[in-house]
């Protein structure tokens, strides 16, 4: 049975339709809430709503939307969309991101850098941009930005995402202390290394980090995308209704803070 209610609450997950996302959305659903999954990729944004059907209670339902959520006018455009099918936003957790591959200082070319940027930063503010004047208008809301664990470690030749990740914990208190007498209340939860979808799909990847992971944690076993998604969901729900401007580290004891 989840503990957790969510139930009459509305909500936006972005980069839902895998990973940590995707383990969001449906611990969402068991809590009761109407789910609208954004992502560019539709195929797979197709996978995952067939996925979650049915996987709710009875007050749970899912939607699925293909948006760039670097593109201020597709947001635009499925933040009405969003309105006209569940009347509401309630909550906001941005977790579409990249890593942009590992590389060097002297090596990360510019364009892959603002891609990162773009992607990592630029995005939630447009998401933030799009979705606050709604809550305000609804008398609150909640929003999670999924940062990481690496701002706080200065992990090496991943400079760009690094740097994309960090700023969130920065706009995370930023708008927390602006939008707060609105009662809209802005959290930010930062995974360790996660063995997503994304991640095993890339084996380079996972062959570099997960062991040196594992071993400096205090808690040695992998990291799965449903590890994290306790303490966003708690972060959604009214338990969490005078927390706000905060990190949540979970990465397994691998950082104290």
């Amino acid at each position: 049975m989840n503990a957790i209610d969510l139930k009459n609450r509305s909500a936006i997950v972005t980069g839902g339709a895998r990973g940590i996302g995707f383990a969001i959305a449906k611990r969402m659903l068991a809590s009761g809430a109407t789910v609208v999954l954004w992502d560019v990729d539709a195929a797979a944004l197709d996978a995952a709503g067939a996925a979650l059907q049915g996987q709710g209670n009875e007050d749970g339902r899912v939607h699925a939307a293909v948006v760039d959520v670097t593109d201020a006018a597709a947001i635009a455009r499925a933040v009405a969309a969003d309105l006209r099918e569940c009347g509401k936003i309630d909550i906001l957790v941005n977790n579409a991101g990249i890593t942009g591959g590992n590389a060097p200082l002297w090596e990360l070319e510019a364009e892959v850098w603002r891609r990162v940027v773009e992607v990592n930063l630029v995005a939630p503010y447009l998401t933030c941009r799009a979705v606050v004047p709604v809550m305000r208008q609804n008398g609150g809301g909640k929003i999670v930005n999924i940062s990481s664990g690496t701002p706080f470690r200065g992990v090496p030749f991943l400079l760009h995402y690094v740097t994309s990740k960090g700023a969130i914990v920065a706009l995370t208190r930023a708008l927390a202390k602006e939008v707060g007498k609105d009662n809209v209340l802005v959290n930010c939860v930062a995974p360790g290394f996660t063995m997503s979808a994304g991640v095993e799909a890339h084996p380079e990847v996972a062959e570099k980090l997960r062991d040196v992971s594992i071993a400096s944690r205090t808690l040695q076993r992998d990291q799965v995308p449903e590890d994290v998604v306790g303490a966003v969901v708690f972060l959604c729900s009214e338990g969490s209704s005078f927390v706000t401007g905060q990190t949540i580290v979970i990465d397994g004891g691998q950082y104290f803070h």
